[in-house]
């Protein structure tokens, strides 16, 4: 039996924000989803000019506290890329690709198939406010549409038993919301 079961390796390319163009590949990274932020040996993070910024505190699984620096980097995997903070890694640190590089990366992980896959499109917050009218005035740039907002929904939310007499109304930068 393998000791890699149910874990994720990838590869994973870093270069400096300062010095685009210039990447070092890090081959077998593992992806740890439980783990923030991305990890990556110091000597390969310095020898593309990466900056130390900021010290970092780490509680590990057994309860005991280590201190890493912190830089800024582009991380790129499964064809797309980040700019993302990323640790300073010791001698006996793992290589990490992290939860909010990541989230950066617009991907998940696929365990089935052992591979990053596109976490598909990204949630959107559209210029419009739930609001009553007697509640919420609206600068002037804004333009009221008298449609009601959850008729705008997708078909769970648009039956007339989730909608109420007191349906809100959106407001949007000059937006049609219908």
């Amino acid at each position: 039996m393998s000791d890699d079961m149910g874990l994720l390796r990838t590869d994973v390319e870093i270069e400096s924000p300062l010095h685009e163009g210039d990447r070092r590949l890090l081959t077998g990274v593992l992806v740890d989803t439980g783990a923030e932020i991305s990890w990556a040996p110091a000597a390969v993070l310095e020898s593309l000019g990466i900056t130390r910024r900021k010290v970092f505190s780490f509680r590990q699984a057994d309860g005991t506290v280590l201190e890493r620096w912190i830089g800024f980097a582009i991380i790129r995997a499964g064809g797309t890329y980040t700019i993302d903070e990323i640790v300073f890694g010791e001698p006996n640190d793992l290589v990490l690709l992290g939860a909010r590089s990541l989230e950066g990366l617009n991907l998940k992980v696929d365990l089935v198939g052992r591979r990053l896959v596109s976490a598909g499109p990204k949630f959107a917050a559209i210029a419009a406010r739930v609001a009553t009218a007697d509640r919420f005035h609206a600068p002037a740039h804004m333009e009221p549409v008298a449609t009601p907002y959850f008729e705008r929904l997708p078909n769970a939310f648009s039956s007339p038993a989730t909608r109420s007499a007191s349906a809100s109304t959106c407001f949007a930068f000059s937006a049609n919301c219908s």
